[in-house]
């Protein structure tokens, strides 16, 4: 196999926490353990960071932003200086897709992005959005989706439809599902507690539906005042972990809504696999890696069954019929009731994944 070298232009790496950074990070810590020269380019998300560090032998040098915003427009310099030794640029979206465009440009780099969602007009049904950032996150998203990168890459059929009807031409998308390595769950089973406990684990966006999930648990718990509402939520942004921990205090359920933070991977399993179940109240999703690593441990989930919930979901699981607080109540009430559907389990293995990006790099070599 030809070796490759690739740089990767990312807003966030690890140790941030998210679907994108998981999917990075396995894909270049698997390429750099297959002997090619792989490098990334993100910025420092918080300060007490390192410049540069190496982590499972990947290279990752921080740029001086602390706003994902600047580095959009103030990366390109660095991208063309790091980017000259490279066979390939890869990018996604959405902060990183500008200095990663404008730097190949200027190389005559070939380009690849991976969309993970693409909202279009959600951008203006989201919560806690004003309308400015609505129009300019909008446009922005506009903006990126006529780039011609050498080939768009759609984690899920829900956003290669939402990039074709964005006006992207079908020819540059190739379909490939986001992947875990299922040998990271394999001692990690299910062992609900006594205690009724839904649990919600991943960031504070604002597609997350965490304000409906709020105020349905609000109402159910009023109703099962033994049961738990577990938030498994990372401590920034602080302002929307400070709302949460307001909303707690003011309706009187410290009793019932616990929280969690910071938690090694072998902690994390453990909190998902005693919980009853995972919650999923999302708006949309462009893969979920949370619904599939949580399938992986045998955990029933509710899912809001929005845009890629509809092709990942699996196993036992509730889907609500509407994303609003009254059918979240009816979705909890049906788990309490152990009144899961069943279906056979769907798998999307990292081995396929990265399989599927070795032939894309080489059918464009």
């Amino acid at each position: 196999m030809a070796k490759k070298k690739i740089l990767f232009i990312l807003e966030n790496y690890y140790p941030n926490i998210g679907g994108v950074e998981t999917l990075f990070k396995n894909l270049a810590e698997k390429l750099k353990e297959e002997g090619h020269e792989i490098f990334v380019l993100t910025h420092k998300f918080k300060k007490d960071l390192p410049s540069f560090e190496v982590i499972n032998g990947v290279e990752i040098k921080r740029l001086p932003f602390t706003n994902r915003f600047s580095f959009s427009f103030l990366a390109v310099p660095w991208v063309l200086y790091y980017g000259r030794r490279f066979h390939y640029f890869h990018t996604t979206s959405y902060n990183a897709a500008v200095p990663a465009f404008i730097a190949a440009k200027l190389l005559r780099k070939k380009c690849f992005i991976t969309f993970h969602e693409y909202w279009g007009r959600l951008w203006f049904g989201l919560p806690h959005l004003n309308i400015f950032s609505r129009y300019l996150f909008y446009w922005y998203e506009k903006m990126i989706s006529q780039f011609s990168f050498t080939k768009f890459i759609a984690v899920s059929q829900s956003t290669r439809q939402s990039l074709v009807a964005a006006g992207v031409n079908p020819a540059r998308i190739v379909l490939n599902y986001n992947g875990i390595d299922y040998k990271d769950f394999s001692s990690s089973r299910h062992q609900p507690p006594s205690k009724f406990t839904v649990t919600y684990f991943g960031r504070l966006g604002v597609s997350k539906g965490v304000d409906v999930l709020m105020e349905a648990s609000k109402i159910f718990l009023a109703k099962h005042n033994d049961a738990v509402l577990k938030l498994i939520v990372p401590l920034h942004p602080k302002s929307k972990l400070n709302a949460l921990r307001r909303f707690v205090k003011k309706n009187s359920l410290t009793n019932n809504i616990v929280f969690r933070h910071q938690l090694s991977n072998e902690q994390l399993r453990n909190e998902l696999c005693h919980s009853s179940c995972v919650v999923i109240p999302s708006y949309s999703e462009g893969f979920c890696f949370a619904a599939v690593e949580a399938i992986a441990m045998g955990i029933p989930l509710i899912s809001s069954d929005k845009a890629a919930l509809r092709e990942v979901v699996s196993g036992s699981y509730i889907k609500m019929k509407e994303l609003n607080v009254p059918c979240l109540v009816d979705a909890l009430q049906k788990a309490k009731a152990d009144e899961w559907s069943v279906s056979a389990i769907k798998y999307f293995t990292l081995e396929e994944c990265i399989q599927r990006y070795h032939q894309l790099y080489n059918c464009t070599a």
